[in-house]
């Protein structure tokens, strides 16, 4: 740790235990999660002072990559929050790096993960040799391929999908954009739909959303939720699916073959950075189960 940061952070500790009476036992806690960051910031010639909001990101990462416990990580950035605050009220910096930084849920529920081999059932569980297998296919794979949200899905537009350079321009959460690659599966099955499939289902609609309803119209949400749930019930899926099922599979299969967090979490389309990290313990949970169910000592 640099000595700035020493003596910054002793005088933090003596304001706030002036000012707010704090137990010996959190004012031990904060000076231990401000010496860690500072000492992991101090091997990448940065300051307390000097650390920006992407450094504290990656910090989050690496500890939530290393076991840290959502609870663990809620308390690091209480820690930080009211040094940042003492920091900008002593004019040591302008710019809080905290800000709109969201404070992990310690009771985050897991998203529920169906398996590989269960998400290539569901893929193929549909019968491509009518227009609405076929569109059913495109659209199951489209959502395994890119991870998209749902409302993503059923909103996309003809201009938003680039077969050839092999990705979708998607407009999320905030209007937020972001470019998501396909796979070559994915692509192989949107070509099919678009050449067969969406001129039957267009009739004399005139629209430029991707995926087609029965009407010739833009499928709503609802009836894509429909439909996984009526390919899930064919193949005899007993797991309790929600409308992101395949987003959910998308990140931790990702993340199962290796993907780190920063590349899952842009092409979720997450904000931040903790959103993202709760596949990290999906992920770890099947291993785990893999573990057990196949080591001779597991």
């Amino acid at each position: 740790m640099l000595q700035s940061d020493e003596a910054h952070i002793d005088q933090f500790l003596d304001w706030i235990w002036l000012e707010s009476g704090l137990s010996q036992h959190t004012i031990t806690a904060y000076r231990t999660d401000l010496k860690i960051y500072s000492s992991w910031l101090a091997k990448r010639d940065i300051t307390l002072t000097k650390a920006s909001r992407t450094d504290l990101l990656a910090y989050l990462s690496y500890r939530m990559e290393k076991g840290a416990q959502s609870r663990t990580a809620a308390r690091f950035l209480s820690s930080v929050k009211r040094y940042y605050q003492f920091a900008i009220a002593q004019k040591w910096i302008t710019v809080n790096p905290v800000k709109d930084v969201a404070m992990p849920k310690s009771m985050r529920h897991l998203p529920k993960v169906i398996s590989e081999q269960e998400v290539e059932k569901l893929l193929e569980a549909a019968d491509t040799r009518s227009k609405y297998g076929l569109r059913d296919r495109a659209m199951l794979e489209t959502l395994y391929a890119t991870g998209l949200r749902v409302s993503e899905l059923v909103n996309l537009s003809l201009s938003q999908v680039n077969l050839q350079a092999g990705v979708v321009r998607v407009t999320g959460k905030g209007n937020k954009q972001r470019l998501v690659p396909m796979g070559e599966e994915a692509i192989d099955w949107i070509e099919q739909y678009l050449n067969s499939a969406r001129p039957e289902l267009l009739r004399k609609q005139i629209t430029d959303a991707v995926f087609l309803s029965s009407r010739g119209m833009a499928m709503s949400r609802q009836a894509f939720w429909q439909i996984i749930k009526k390919y899930a019930s064919l193949i005899g899926l007993k797991s309790d699916l929600s409308p992101h099922t395949l987003r959910h599979a998308f990140a931790t299969h990702l993340i199962n073959h290796g993907a780190d967090l920063r590349t899952t979490q842009m092409l979720l389309g997450h904000s931040d950075l903790s959103t993202t990290q709760i596949y990290t313990h999906v992920a770890k949970q099947r291993l785990k189960s893999l573990h057990a169910r196949h080591h001779p000592r597991g």
